[in-house]
């Protein structure tokens, strides 16, 4: 019978993929463009203008993106379309939210005091 460490242990191909998943998410213009994202699709220009960043350097991220499946592209006409694919986005970025609001709240607790 395995022990109980093992048996939670993730196979190196299932940390790769999850690794993998991380580091697309480790660069904050991408950050930017999910965050722009999340209120809905957008066309590549008006990325650009959500993140104050050039069209090439957007493209380029949200390459990144849809690689790592987070993002799904489609044409209409000459403008390519971006969304959200992968609904997991959503609930990272409330953890993760909801994790800094807590750790602000409680410094601003303590700095109260001084």
């Amino acid at each position: 019978m395995p022990k109980k460490d093992q048996a939670k242990q993730l196979p190196d191909a299932a940390l790769e993929l999850i690794a993998h998943r991380f580091r697309a998410l480790s660069e904050p213009v991408r950050l930017k463009l999910l965050s722009a994202l999340m209120q809905g699709e957008k066309n590549v220009t008006q990325l650009v203008e959500a993140t104050g960043t050039g069209q090439a350097n957007v493209s380029k991220h949200l390459s990144v993106l849809k690689q790592a499946g987070m993002i799904a592209t489609r044409r209409d006409g000459l403008a390519t379309i971006c969304a959200i694919s992968d609904p997991a986005i959503f609930q990272l970025c409330e953890i993760m939210c909801a994790k800094l609001k807590a750790e602000h709240d409680e410094r601003s607790k303590h700095l109260a005091g001084f």
